[in-house]
């Protein structure tokens, strides 16, 4: 099994919406991905709420079969789709994957 985390600082604006829109966005999005990705076995986002200086804004949270389900997914039309989105109002981003 493989976990994949990643966290995202937001821009204070994209796509049209302020940072707590875009952080619900992302959530709504990478949640949709469930049970749509060969290998996807859990997926779950969650938006931070201490907003401190070390927070990171929203972090995702998935669980693969292994190694290749993680790859495939990085490639997949429906991945690429939210990625897109992402990567418009990502200001930083920090990611593990490690084997369970």
């Amino acid at each position: 099994m493989v976990k994949h985390i990643v966290m995202w600082r937001l821009k204070e604006n994209a796509h049209g919406y302020e940072r707590a829109e875009n952080a619900k966005l992302f959530r709504e999005k990478l949640e949709g991905l469930a049970g749509r990705i060969p290998g996807l076995l859990s997926i779950e986002a969650g938006i931070d709420f201490s907003c401190s200086p070390a927070s990171y804004d929203v972090v995702l949270y998935s669980v693969f079969s292994d190694r290749e389900a993680l790859d495939a997914y990085q490639v997949h039309p429906e991945h690429e789709a939210v990625k897109a989105f992402i990567v418009e109002a990502a200001a930083e981003r920090a990611v593990v994957d490690y084997e369970c």
